[in-house]
């Protein structure tokens, strides 16, 4: 009988009879022994999914981030099984976890098997629930922020940049009269006015209509840079071949945006916006810490970092927990879109 290794040999990739009732084992021992294995073509996503996973600092910083978004989605649940919540004041005179000038009576700002993280001086809320319902009011505003700012940037960015002309610079235009403006400035000065517009000046004003008025500004001047990155990838992309094979084709415009342009952009779109998310959750607190965002009683990030900065002599603690959140979550996902540039193109790699 002939031997399987000269059979493989004599048959080149087609099995003779002899190798066909080899057992698997037999064959493991032909492929380990050196016979060529098929080649396997991969997308460029697997490609991108490959490289991103040996990133050990891309994977850390996208499990930290997925673990903020969790807990922040899960606060509810998290609520009823803690057994507390973020409105409840346990500095109340029936709880008497407050000294007579308002501050925790335990040591660590009042930290306890009750209260992990402590409780808020002179109202006694529970710091842990208030850090986790902040987190879900800055990631829910800044996250909706984002989505709005990308698709008008890319909007804005693909008819520019493709149209050329006219078109382009109008638009053009348009982004450097908002881009010259003072972003924060305009934050302050705007937010009572679109309020004020809504609601009366002797009203409070609702919490969802704070939310609209934040996510508006901070969307009106925010989506110019990524229309500038759009503009400049479709200014070079409009003039490959590929593109004018499409309009030889006769295809519309519209299916040259959407089948030959988007997807060959959406790696610079992706990497930016990994950068802008954190932006904006900064600029959420940022507003909510000078006063003109979400006020009490809606928990929030900027809220607990403005009530820290009138007690941290007495109580340093408390501004402890809301500050590590806040550096861990925006490093990690500073750090996570350096790991997407990179897996996506090796080249630019640190």
């Amino acid at each position: 009988m002939t031997n399987p290794s000269q059979a493989v040999k004599a048959g080149g990739d087609t099995p003779g009879p002899e190798s066909e009732g080899l057992s698997k084992e037999q064959g493991g021992g032909l492929a380990k022994a050196g016979a060529p294995a098929e080649a396997v073509g991969r997308s460029p996503g697997q490609l991108m999914w490959t490289r991103f996973k040996r990133d050990r600092t891309g994977v850390v910083s996208a499990c930290v981030v997925i673990f903020f978004f969790a807990v922040s989605a899960l606060a509810p649940v998290i609520s009823k099984i803690y057994g507390k919540d973020p409105y409840t004041l346990y500095g109340q005179n029936q709880y008497g976890l407050l000294d007579d000038f308002g501050f925790p009576t335990g040591a660590n700002g009042g930290m306890s098997g009750e209260h992990w993280f402590g409780l808020e001086p002179e109202l006694g809320r529970d710091v842990f629930m208030q850090l986790l319902y902040g987190m879900r009011t800055s990631l829910f505003t800044a996250v909706i922020v984002t989505i709005l700012m990308v698709a008008t940037g890319v909007l804005v960015g693909l008819v520019g940049g493709y149209f050329g002309g006219k078109v382009d610079y109008w638009l053009g235009r348009v982004t450097d009269f908002l881009m010259s403006f003072p972003s924060q400035l305009f934050f302050i000065a705007t937010m009572p006015v679109v309020t004020a517009v809504f609601v009366d000046p002797a009203e409070e004003t609702p919490t969802y209509l704070r939310a609209i008025a934040m996510i508006s500004v901070l969307w009106f001047l925010g989506w110019m840079a990524m229309a500038r990155l759009v503009r400049s990838q479709v200014l070079t992309l409009r003039e490959r071949e590929f593109v004018e094979a499409a309009k030889v084709t006769g295809a519309s415009p519209w299916r040259i945006i959407r089948k030959e342009l988007l997807p060959n952009i959406f790696t610079p779109v992706l990497v930016q916006g990994t950068y802008m998310l954190p932006s904006a959750i900064l600029s959420v607190a940022f507003l909510s810490f000078i006063g003109v965002g979400y006020v009490e009683p809606t928990p929030d990030w900027g809220r607990m970092f403005a009530i820290a900065g009138n007690i941290y002599e007495n109580d340093p603690t408390y501004m402890f927990f809301p500050g590590i959140a806040m550096v861990v979550f925006v490093v990690a996902f500073n750090l996570l879109g350096d790991s997407v540039r990179d897996a996506f193109d090796p080249k630019s790699g640190r």
